[in-house]
């Protein structure tokens, strides 16, 4: 397997995994829980996770490997992605309420949405 391939397989558990965090999060929401533990460290390995697909996009990058077609948007997006989760902390100030499992449940989908929008920026050119 390759880095680009590697840097793929990435982008796709990106997508799953904060699918899975939104899930996640509207179930402690709905079920009227707060942050605990276990959902601390879905975020935790979450942000592990998007950071991995950032160092392999950069590895690709800096080794000469396919450049896609809209580079900058697509470094955007992959900003944004690492981005989002100490963001989303700073702006609940750490708080572990039922409130703020409904922002990181949106957060969730947000960006789920924004690792496709970076899938669909991945597009090499000629």
């Amino acid at each position: 397997m390759n880095l680009s391939q590697i840097h793929g397989a990435l982008a796709n558990a990106c997508l799953i995994f904060s699918l899975i965090i939104a899930g996640y999060g509207f179930l402690r929401y709905f079920r009227g829980q707060g942050m605990d533990g276990s959902f601390w460290g879905a975020i935790a390995v979450g942000e592990v996770l998007y950071l991995a697909q950032i160092a392999a996009g950069f590895l690709l990058l800096l080794g000469g490997g396919p450049r896609p077609e809209r580079l900058w948007v697509h470094i955007l997006y992959g900003s944004v992605l690492v981005l989002m989760y100490p963001a989303a902390y700073g702006f609940t100030r750490g708080r572990d309420s039922r409130q703020e499992v409904a922002v990181y449940a949106l957060l969730g989908l947000f960006l789920a949405g924004i690792s496709l929008r970076a899938m669909t920026t991945s597009a090499f050119g000629s």
